[in-house]
This record gives C-alpha cells, structure tokens and sequence, in this order.
C-alpha cells in the first residue's frame, strides 16, 4: 500500500510516501516561502526521487487540523484535488495525533500542542507504551492555565512530554507548577507527514478512509474574521 501524506497545518510544509508502512522517502521546509509555492512541488520531487508513479498511489492524507486556517485549507486542496482526479481514497488525520506518532519510542503521556494565540493552545492527549500511542480525550481548544490545571490534576505519576509549535509556550508557563513535564527532543517536536502517513496507514488497513469530498478541515474554534463578527453583533 502506497500513502502520499502531506502536512501544511502550521508553518512548515512537508510530504511524506510510505509503502507499506515503510518510509520510502519525506521532504520538510521551514522557510518564509508560502506553502501554495512549496507542497506540491516537493510532491512532485518526492515521487520523482522515489520513482513512484502518481497513479500508484493507494490513499492520500492530510493533517487536516487543527492548525492554521489557511494552511490547512492548502494542504486540504492538494490531496482532495489528486484524489478526485484518480478516483483514489482519502485519509483525513488528526494534527495532534499526527505529533504523536513522532514519539511512539517514548512512554508516558505526550501532550500535543499547537499555538493558538491568546494564551490558548489547540490540545490532544495521549499515552505512549511499547511502542504503541493511545489517545486519551478528543482535540480541543483551551487556555494554557486550563491545560496545566489538568495536568496537575490527572498526569501526576506520568512523565509529560509536549510536542507542538506550541511546546516551548507551554513548557515556559507550566514547568514551574507541573514539575513532570519535558520538551520533546527539536527533530520530534513538530508535525511532519511522515506522523500524518503513519496514522493514515492504520486507519486505512482497517477500510477507515473516506472519499475526497467527505475530507472537511477541523478548526476547533471560528476563524478570527468570524468571531471579531459575532464581538460586534453582541456589543450592539
């Protein structure tokens, strides 16, 4: 099974093969360019470099949030564009879980992270054991000060790794008060399509994938045009 994964959920961009649930080959980009002028084009080398054949591929995935509302709709629009134009399933994944895949050597509870803004960090839980990742609650949006008290309350006996564009806010407001929590190491902290393409692969070896225009983003919480809409309809 061949899976052409991409992630553009934040501000890096990448694209990842896997064959059967081997890594042939991932390209990572953290540059000011914009992903409409990066993910493609690093698609396009990775099947070349690869030898792969487009119409060899199985499934198509897609970290398809939370993250960057833009960045996701891009990365949403190249794998819906390719899967529709082959007839070819899809497999919409998770950010968070995405992160964790990076960490299945770990054991403990990984927290994922990611930035989003005003003290508030889009947020998953999961647990790491023998080589196996577990999530333990549904992605959600909450403040910094909400995901400590948690921590406090339910992760005690556990190491606590962050992993996320939102790690090192959170280890910088947290690490005094939740004394169990670390940083994942710089090469694992951040989602690649690699951890997209892994997830992906399980769920599409027991038929959970889905056809391109059932694949939708998963923004957790209003873009920023919309909710500065509703402020001023309240204050009338």
């Amino acid at each position: 099974m061949f899976i052409l994964s991409f992630d553009s959920s934040a501000s890096p961009a990448s694209v990842a093969l896997l064959e059967d649930g081997v890594l042939k080959g991932e390209f990572y980009m953290n540059t000011k360019l914009t992903h409409s002028q990066t993910l493609m084009l690093l698609a396009e080398k990775l099947l070349e470099f690869t030898q792969t054949n487009i119409k060899d591929i199985d499934v198509f995935a897609v970290n398809a949030g939370p993250g960057s509302f833009t960045g996701v709709r891009i990365g949403i629009s190249c794998v819906k564009g390719m899967s529709m134009a082959l007839n070819k399933p899809c497999v919409p994944v998770s950010t968070l879980e995405s992160m964790a895949e990076n960490l299945t050597l770990f054991d403990g509870v990984i927290c994922g992270v990611m930035d989003a803004r005003c003290s508030q960090v889009y947020n998953a839980l999961f647990r790491a054991a023998d080589g196996k990742i577990t999530r333990l609650c549904n992605d959600r949006a909450l403040s910094i000060a909400e995901l400590g008290e948690e921590l406090i309350g339910g992760c005690k006996s556990d190491i606590i790794t962050l992993v996320g564009d939102g790690a090192n806010i959170c280890y910088d407001s947290l690490k005094d008060s939740v004394s169990n929590i670390r940083l994942a190491p710089p090469n694992m902290r951040y989602q690649r399509a690699y951890g997209t393409a892994a997830v992906a692969y399980k769920k599409a070896r027991i038929g959970e994938t889905v056809f391109s225009e059932e694949v939708v983003p998963t923004y957790l919480r209003l873009p920023q045009a919309e909710r500065e809409l509703q402020k001023k309809l309240r204050d009338k």
